[in-house]
C-alpha cells in the first residue's frame, strides 16, 4: 500500500509540474497579443474587441492551472516566522495542519462552486462585452478544475509528509 500511495504521489507531482511548465507558454501568447493589440490601436488606428478579454482569459488559466504547481513546489505566500520561532519537529506538525486546512478549505470551495458550475454547462453564460465570449462560463468550469488539480496534489503532499518523503521545503523562503 505504502507502494501505491508513493506512486500515486510521484505522478500527482509529475502531472502538477507538466502543467505548470505547459501553462507557461499562455503567458507568451498573452505577451503576443497584447503587443497586437497595441501595434493595431496605435499603429493602425484598429483595435479590436477580443484581446483584452482574451488576454485576461489566458491569464486567469494560467493562474488556476498552476495551483498544483504551486503547491507540488511550496511557493504560495507564506509567512515564515512561525518556522523560525519553533522546532523543525514542531515545524513539521504545523506543516501537517497546514496542509489538512488548506485541503479542506479547497473542498469547501470546490462544493460551493459546483453547482454554479453545473450550471453554466447547461445554459451558457457570455461576458456581455463587445466580443461577447463565453468567458463566465469557462472561467467558472475551470476554477472546479483548479480545485481540483489542487485537492489532488494536496493529497500528493499529505502522502509525502505522512511518508516523511517531502525533501527541501524552504525554496519558497
Amino acid at each position: 500500500m505504502k507502494r501505491l500511495l508513493a506512486g500515486y504521489a510521484e505522478i500527482m507531482d509529475r502531472f502538477s509540474v507538466f502543467i505548470g511548465h505547459a501553462c507557461s507558454t499562455l503567458f507568451f501568447a498573452c505577451i503576443v497579443i497584447s503587443a497586437l493589440e497595441v501595434v493595431l490601436r496605435y499603429g493602425f488606428d484598429s483595435p479590436t474587441v477580443w484581446s483584452t478579454e482574451l488576454a485576461m482569459t489566458l491569464c486567469a488559466t494560467v493562474w488556476v492551472l498552476s495551483v498544483g504547481y504551486v503547491t507540488q513546489r511550496n511557493r504560495h505566500i507564506s509567512i515564515t516566522m512561525m518556522e523560525l520561532l519553533v522546532s523543525p519537529r514542531v515545524w513539521r506538525y504545523f506543516r501537517l495542519v497546514q496542509l489538512l486546512v488548506a485541503f479542506g478549505a479547497i473542498l469547501v470551495l470546490t462544493m460551493a462552486l459546483w453547482g454554479p458550475a453545473a450550471k453554466v454547462l447547461g445554459r451558457t453564460e457570455h461576458s456581455g462585452t463587445a466580443f461577447n465570449s463565453p468567458q463566465p462560463t469557462y472561467l467558472k468550469v475551470l476554477i472546479v478544475v483548479g480545485c481540483g488539480l489542487c485537492l489532488a496534489q494536496l493529497v500528493a503532499n499529505i502522502i509525502r509528509w505522512v511518508q516523511n518523503s517531502e525533501g527541501d521545503l524552504s525554496g519558497g523562503h
